[in-house]
């Protein structure tokens, strides 16, 4: 990508993309990903959030007693790339990964599931509160 490129995209306030066809660049590193030391906790899911779901996530955040200043949303792919963070939580929902070392993990079903099952945000309102005591 061109300096140019890599500029337009920061001013626009992109940290993080993601390449569509991988292998057609089989030689290529990939970016390191450097927490913010505000962000304190990761959501790491495959669905892109609607509406709906990003009501959900703001008011689980607000029980935690986090704003979605300090939360962080990424793909599985781009969980391996994270090289420094500040983590408390690591919160994966609707899929499988490897959370970054020295965080608190919560997983859970994707936020659109949690919509129409109350035993799955009950699964992880009792996740979070084990880490209290």
């Amino acid at each position: 990508m061109k300096q140019r490129d890599l500029q337009l995209m920061q001013e626009m306030g992109l940290t993080y993309w993601q390449v569509r066809k991988p292998d057609f660049y089989p030689g290529r590193d990939l970016p390191a990903i450097d927490l913010p030391p505000s962000c304190q906790l990761l959501f790491v899911c495959e669905d892109e959030l609607d509406e709906h779901d990003r009501w959900l996530f703001g008011r689980i955040l607000s029980s935690m007693k986090l704003t979605p200043e300090q939360a962080l949303s990424l793909p599985p792919a781009a969980v391996e790339q994270i090289r420094e963070h500040h983590l408390t939580w690591c919160w994966v929902a609707g899929c499988d990964v490897v959370h970054p070392a020295g965080c608190q993990l919560l997983t859970s079903t994707s936020l659109a599931q949690m919509h129409t099952n109350p035993s799955s945000k009950k699964a992880l309102w009792q996740q979070i509160c084990s880490y209290d005591t």
